[in-house]
């Protein structure tokens, strides 16, 4: 990430209007900020930030890139393009373009620790910058704490209260089917991830009540394997998903591992309860909309109607 001599007069010019009018004191990961009472121009450097945004009924002025996963040219993920077709993409979550920050003149940033802790100063320079902690299945907190930054608890209430509903319907149509196991992997260049709760799909699966083979059950992130351990990818069911970043390799060895022998022995595979899904929804877009969309997805795979109306 280079660096950025924001320019001091500039940077007490967006302050100061940024700053006029009422203000709240707003807890966060680095700290405590000052935000604006009604923040309008608001740049959010992640994507399950960007998709919390949309929840709450704000369209950001500029928000981080989806990963280059996309593959289509387009710098937002499918799901949320028509959504954000106003906003600037500020580059992906780890190389966020500063100076286009600034040039949005932005009244709040909201960044993630996670991601951009050795930025906080430079973003602070610009705007009032409040940071969540974490990401893999902290989504909904990080709702929660950027609702409060944008004087929105009530629209954040209200799109959790919907999304619980969600999950309520969907545990109680699965019924005894949560006590199968479902395994949860991902193809990666040069490695294969074995997913474990403290993940966004580990969360959801946890919420909804869906069992995890032993390996899986473990409040870790991931096991990062390769072929050899196809073995230990089993379970009742089984989804897996790629992420590629554009040279192939990625989709290449899960075409490998999709075709090998020993992956063919296993229970999920001979019980024709394997299911590729999308790795942006799974995993890699993270917020409160691509959960919805991962609910959709639980449904289809097990048959069970979600009960939307």
């Amino acid at each position: 990430m280079k660096s950025f001599p924001f320019p001091a007069i500039v940077a007490i010019f967006l302050l100061g209007a940024a700053g006029a009018g009422q203000a709240r004191d707003i807890e966060h990961a680095m700290g405590v900020t000052r935000v604006p009472e009604e923040p309008r121009r608001v740049v959010v450097l992640t994507t399950e930030g960007a998709e919390a945004l949309l929840a709450l009924g704000v369209t950001p002025a500029g928000a981080a890139n989806g990963r280059a996963a996309t593959g289509r040219g387009d710098p937002w993920y499918p799901h949320v393009a028509g959504l954000l077709r106003e906003s600037e993409p500020l580059g992906e979550e780890r190389s966020i373009n500063l100076e286009q920050v600034a040039s949005l003149a932005p009244d709040i940033i909201l960044g993630n620790k996670q991601r951009h802790e050795a930025l906080y100063e430079q973003l602070s320079s610009i705007a009032p910058t409040v940071f969540s902690e974490r990401l893999r299945g902290d989504w909904r907190v990080n709702l929660k704490l950027y609702a409060k930054a944008l004087g929105r608890s009530g629209q954040a209430e209200e799109a959790l209260r919907r999304f619980d509903a969600r999950v309520s319907r969907l545990s109680e149509a699965l019924g005894a089917m949560k006590s199968e196991t479902l395994s949860v992997l991902r193809f990666m260049p040069g490695q294969i991830r074995i997913y474990q709760k403290d993940s966004f799909s580990g969360y959801l699966l946890d919420l909804i009540g869906i069992a995890r083979p032993p390996l899986q059950q473990a409040d870790g992130f991931v096991l990062r394997v390769g072929k050899e351990s196809i073995p230990d990818m089993d379970g009742d069911r089984l989804v897996h998903f790629t992420y590629e970043p554009g040279d192939g390799e990625a989709t290449g060895l899960a075409r490998t591992v999709l075709a090998d022998p020993l992956w063919q022995t296993l229970g999920a595979v001979k019980d024709g309860k394997a299911h590729a899904v999308d790795d942006t929804i799974w995993n890699t877009a993270g917020g409160v909309l691509a959960a919805n969309l991962m609910l959709n997805d639980i449904a289809r795979i097990y048959g069970v109607d979600l009960g939307d109306r």
